[in-house]
């Protein structure tokens, strides 16, 4: 009988906690990442999605525990450590974050320029080709972001986020304030993504149609003031096909849209 090995997490947050004065937004959750993951973080608004994301990069140090990169707590490392850590995760922020005093092409060779040791004709070719793998014409690199539409600034976001060839992507609502047939096509990016490259991905998303077309796996996370006692604050860890039939009657609600009961809490919470 073959036995096949586990693999080892490339990330892993071990007991966090995160307080922001006297609010806690995550207590005590543990998670493993395991490498070429791609992981939908779901779950109401409120409830820690983009402080997780932050938390993984080390934009945030938790209150309590640690997150760990290969085996390496991020609280050890040196800030210089730290920022070649950094050069190896893309970041899609959930407006793009594009540089608006920066053209289409500067925002997209920032991160390569700042990396340092890349001529500029490699720097150029970078931008070029990043540029055509987001669906985009080499036409648009000379545009500032305030002459883009929403889902050009998105893709030209994710360009920037890929140009270093990360081994990491963090999705922070990556489709919000696009059209139907925009998310499809910045979801089938992501997809693409992953299919060109061994990248594991970490996506922060309301958006189910996200969830059931990029996912391997899926985690929900729920407010930790509206849990019961010492009640985890993840409640579904497993594959997207498996959310509809949850035994946890507060991830069919999510995956329903049931707003019933969440109506009733607050009502009572008046």
């Amino acid at each position: 009988m073959i036995v096949e090995a586990v693999p080892s997490p490339l990330i892993q947050l071990r007991n966090i906690t995160m307080r922001f004065g006297s609010q806690t937004v995550l207590e005590e959750v543990t998670l493993n990442i395991f490498p070429q993951d791609t992981l939908c973080v779901v779950g109401e608004s409120g409830c820690g999605k983009t402080v997780l994301l932050k938390l993984i990069v080390g934009l945030l140090q938790p209150t309590r525990g640690e997150v760990v990169f290969e085996g390496r707590p991020l609280h050890t490392l040196s800030e210089s450590a730290l920022t070649q850590l950094r050069l190896r995760v893309g970041f899609l922020f959930q407006q793009a974050a594009l540089f608006d005093s920066l053209n289409v092409f500067d925002n997209i060779a920032f991160g390569l320029r700042a990396k340092g040791g890349i001529s500029e004709d490699a720097i150029a070719a970078t931008v070029r080709e990043r540029l055509l793998e987001v669906g985009l014409p080499i036409a648009v690199q000379s545009k500032m972001p305030a002459e883009l539409s929403g889902g050009m600034r998105k893709r030209v976001g994710l360009a920037r986020a890929l140009a270093l060839d990360p081994d990491v992507m963090l999705y922070d609502e990556p489709t919000t304030g696009l059209d139907p047939i925009m998310t499809d096509v910045i979801n089938e990016l992501i997809l693409q993504t992953r299919l060109r490259r061994p990248v594991t991905s970490v996506i922060v998303t309301h958006e189910l149609r996200t969830v059931q077309k990029c996912a391997s796996r899926v985690v929900m996370l729920y407010p930790r003031s509206r849990l019961l006692g010492n009640e985890s604050q993840i409640l579904y860890d497993g594959p997207p096909n498996g959310l509809a039939t949850a035994d946890d009657p507060r991830v069919r609600q999510f995956v329903e849209g049931e707003a019933r009961e969440r109506l009733r809490e607050m009502r009572e919470s008046e």
